[in-house]
């Protein structure tokens, strides 16, 4: 077992199985400790792909626990002992690590640790899963669909997967459900924003505008629209994703991490095949965001999936700022169809 082959998150699980057995004073960790840690997660994967799998994560958690108080605590001395892995948990990380290389994974991520406790149905934690009716064949089928056929080829990978759900809100959905406001008097720089995206070429608007004057209201009108059917039959069905580039950022602390993210984001987008426009407010902060010294920047990632194609969105952004980033880039700026945004008069 090579811990360096496991993903930051998988490592970061690791952690947190020893410090549920520190908390409950046990010696070692077991597979318990690891499945407890998997189900308590915040982002809630594993939970997500139990429940895909067609299993219960509320039984799983509730076998878990019962299985991990009868687990004797240790007090005095060998309470001040940091617990070390138990033979179960060392054999489960081997199956993990030999799952991830059958499947072509240069890493370990954290849904293989979650398969290969699934797979040790010796243990507690594998007959918790199994109670819960979580079936080893369900749970890879889950897996794969969502992956999408991505091999988990850098330490961040899990960054990947449903990257659309964790760092845009889609607008279009907003819109339905009456989240959104009615936007008023702006008709004209939502039909002028219409009338570019509806083109073959040079088809993503740019919104340039003071700070405050309504940029983001714009794209918002679009969605209304679009969620009405009040636009051209090209763009009928399209769903309108606003990125939010804080949490993009937010967290990226490793190289490649940022890019890890938006690549995710750009391969949803390229994989619902012109279905998903993109909304990109502050796009200037793109230029140069997650730039460290022999990393490309996100500019340089978006550019060829806008000249193939792939890509349709739309920018917002202050003059000023597209003047410093975007028109000095002439790559992106033939990408983009400016749209000036006014302040909006009294009538």
């Amino acid at each position: 077992m090579n811990l360096e082959k496991f993903t930051d998150r998988a490592k970061g699980f690791l952690q947190s199985a020893q410090t549920v057995a520190i908390r409950m004073s046990h010696q070692r960790i077991g597979p318990e400790h690891l499945l407890k840690a998997l189900l308590e997660d915040e982002q809630g994967m594993a939970s997500g792909l139990i429940q895909a799998a067609g299993g219960s994560a509320q039984v799983a958690l509730r076998d878990t626990d019962a299985a991990l108080a009868k687990v004797p605590s240790v007090s005095g001395s060998g309470a001040q002992q940091t617990p070390g892995l138990d033979n179960d948990a060392v054999r489960v990380l081997d199956s993990a690590e030999q799952v991830a290389q059958k499947a072509g994974d240069s890493f370990v991520t954290v849904e293989r640790l979650l398969l290969a406790l699934t797979l040790a149905t010796t243990t507690a934690a594998g007959k918790a899963l199994a109670a819960a009716g979580v079936k080893p064949e369900a749970l890879n089928a889950a897996i794969n669909q969502l992956r999408g056929g991505r091999t988990a080829d850098t330490a961040s990978a899990e960054d990947r997967y449903d990257a659309l759900k964790k760092f845009a809100r889609d607008l279009t959905e907003a819109a339905r459900d009456g989240k959104l406001d009615p936007v008023i008097g702006r008709d004209e720089e939502i039909r002028r924003t219409v009338q570019i995206l509806a083109r073959r070429t040079k088809n993503n608007p740019v919104l340039i505008g003071e700070p405050g004057v309504g940029k983001t209201a714009i794209a918002e009108g679009l969605a209304l629209r679009i969620a009405n059917g009040d636009v051209p039959d090209t763009l009928k069905d399209r769903s309108l994703m606003a990125l939010d580039m804080g949490s993009l950022i937010a967290g990226a602390k490793y190289r490649g991490e940022f890019e890890e993210r938006l690549k995710g984001v750009l391969d949803e987008v390229k994989g619902a095949e012109g279905q998903i426009i993109l909304f990109i407010d502050e796009m200037h902060t793109l230029i140069g965001a997650g730039k460290s010294e022999g990393a490309m920047d996100a500019g340089n990632l978006l550019k060829p999936a806008l000249a193939r194609g792939e890509l349709h969105c739309i920018g917002a952004t202050t003059l000023d700022e597209y003047r410093k980033y975007v028109e000095k880039d002439p790559a992106l700026q033939r990408r983009f169809q400016p749209v000036f945004v006014g302040e909006p008069t009294v009538e």
